[in-house]
């Protein structure tokens, strides 16, 4: 998908983007070009695929919610920054919070949201679950993009929701996960819906699940990780 694509694409889901949001994902392309012969950030490097799997692919979270109001969001597991950043530069109007394991991604985040001067965003270095405990109730909605199995990431994530708000994991096949959804009585979430598509040009399946936290989940969640591992929900 070359940039020309991406614009055409995002008009389809009635988005247009300023000359400064398009210099700003450019220069998140090059940052991220920069620091991935340093660490490891993606595997993906070629623009048109950047642009596509990373850049439009985090972007189609507004497929599931309405990302014009001022939310509160924290994506989980954000790696390289997706969606946490991409969404930020989009929708200037949401306030973010980026969580990742490995100080070194941080690092670069917090470049990357100095170098684009991005305002109400910050990328925090803490594992989730410890995130989590200490930020119950506070999100309007927690994101993540193809981070573990469902059963895990939901118990890591609705913790931090509030009530009525939404945890919407971004993910690609999920058939097998979906069999069954017992856990989330566990977690007082329900599953409202599946969004379903196909990514433009190369026609690869997308699914985001639309939770919704039905009221506080009990206080024992998130267990620590090596429990959720060992035994999960």
């Amino acid at each position: 998908m070359n940039k020309d694509e991406f614009l055409e694409e995002l008009k389809k889901i009635n988005i247009e983007l300023t000359k400064i949001q398009l210099e700003q994902l450019d220069k998140y392309y090059n940052l991220l070009l920069e620091w991935n012969s340093k660490i490891n950030l993606t595997r993906i490097i070629e623009e048109k695929e950047v642009y596509l799997k990373h850049f439009y692919d985090s972007i189609t979270l507004i497929k599931a919610i309405d990302l014009n109001n001022s939310l509160t969001i924290c994506d989980v597991g954000t790696g390289a920054g997706f969606p946490g950043i991409v969404l930020k530069i989009v929708f200037p109007n949401l306030n973010i919070t980026l969580v990742d394991a490995l100080n070194k991604r941080i690092e670069f985040l917090k470049l990357v949201i100095n170098e684009l001067k991005l305002k109400n965003i910050e990328a925090i270095h803490d594992r989730a679950e410890n995130f989590i405990r200490n930020n119950r109730n506070k999100y309007d909605l927690i994101t993540c993009r193809a981070v573990s199995k469902l059963n895990i990431i939901s118990e890591l994530c609705i913790p931090g929701v509030k009530v009525n708000g939404y945890f919407i994991p971004m993910k690609a096949n999920i058939d097998e996960e979906i069999q069954n959804l017992e856990f989330l009585n566990k977690l007082d979430s329900k599953l409202e819906k599946i969004v379903s598509f196909n990514l433009p040009v190369e026609n690869s399946i997308r699914n985001l699940l639309v939770i919704k936290k039905i009221k506080d989940t009990n206080s024992i969640y998130p267990r620590n990780y090596d429990k959720i591992i060992k035994r999960p929900l």
